[in-house]
């Protein structure tokens, strides 16, 4: 059998032992390297391809002689659909409905193998997975000014507000660059998440990155999006996802605000970014509180951000 061939294609900035990624001369086969996560997140989706899960079959995995962690899978495409709304922008900063509509398929077909493999989920469970899929250990440590009683409440009324919800191996970081017309990749943040968190926010959480995507898309086209999942939810769960949106949204915005604080005082990009997350979530806690909804679309943009809290001296 002849030795594959492998190209460089990226770093793998989010993995704290480094690796990278290749991709071999046909390109139907990654190669990803990294440290001992990389162990866990193959045996992880070896389980999720048993179920059904639409994700790529890992095809192997070792240790290089360097010691070295690597996995090669199978190649579910170039283009995720993330890549397909920035090829298809026009003037108006539209999201393509095309890109809605394979969205909508492929949160449709991991919902259904999500409901197919579900558990039924405590309040200790639901709690634990606040902790997890927001990284509150992270926000709290960066930013002690929100470990308050404010939070905290909002927070166990998130979790009040799901009981019943069951819990299903989920995706931590699903958003449209991880999907792919046929799949779901990057499955490093994994863990058990309530049933729809993953597939809900798709379209919502594109507002946290502040227009810096190029693309938005529209009240219609995230009503559609919704409609579809809470189509498959009603079929498998008995019950629509739209419903949790707002505690989704809550764990969320922690979850954007994690790993953000800056260490350089001269890296001001950085310093807005931090602040405008810090903004965002305080958005979504008022939300919360007064309204029991949360809308992104009220969100400003960072570029306005920037403009309303410009400053001289000011980071």
């Amino acid at each position: 059998m002849t030795t594959p061939h492998w190209h460089f294609v990226k770093k793998r900035t989010a993995d704290p032992a480094g690796g990278a990624v290749y991709v071999n001369d046909d390109r139907t086969r990654y190669r990803r390297t990294g440290g001992e996560g990389l162990v866990a997140e193959a045996a992880y989706q070896r389980q999720l391809a048993g179920l059904g899960y639409p994700v790529p079959r890992v095809l192997e995995d070792g240790t290089t002689d360097d010691g070295n962690v690597y996995i090669v899978e199978e190649s579910l495409g170039e283009r995720s659909l993330h890549d397909m709304a920035l090829e298809n922008l026009d003037d108006t900063r539209a999201l393509s409905d095309t890109v809605v509509d394979l969205a909508a398929d492929v949160g449709g077909r991991l919902l259904r193998a999500q409901a197919a493999h579900a558990a039924s989920a405590d309040l200790q469970a639901l709690h634990a997975w606040v902790r997890t899929a927001g990284w509150t250990d992270n926000v709290f440590a960066e930013n002690p000014d929100l470990d308050n009683p404010q939070v905290r409440a909002a927070m166990d009324r998130a979790v009040a507000q799901l009981a019943g919800v069951p819990l299903v191996r989920g995706h931590l970081d699903y958003g449209l660059p991880n999907v792919l017309p046929v799949g779901v990749i990057d499955w490093q943040h994994h863990g058990l998440v309530p049933l729809g968190y993953d597939t809900a926010l798709a379209l919502e959480i594109i507002r946290f990155k502040g227009g810096t995507k190029g693309y938005l898309a529209s009240t219609e086209q995230r009503r559609r999006y919704l409609e579809a999942l809470n189509e498959v939810a009603r079929a498998t769960a008995g019950q629509p996802l739209s419903q949790h949106l707002a505690p989704f949204l809550l764990v969320k915005a922690l979850f954007f605000l994690a790993l953000v604080k800056p260490t350089d005082p001269a890296r001001t990009d950085k310093h807005l970014k931090w602040n405008y997350r810090r903004h965002l979530f305080q958005e979504v806690l008022e939300q919360y509180e007064h309204t029991g909804a949360v809308d992104p679309t009220l969100f400003p943009t960072l570029e306005d951000f920037a403009a309303r809290n410009a400053a001289p001296g000011r980071p």
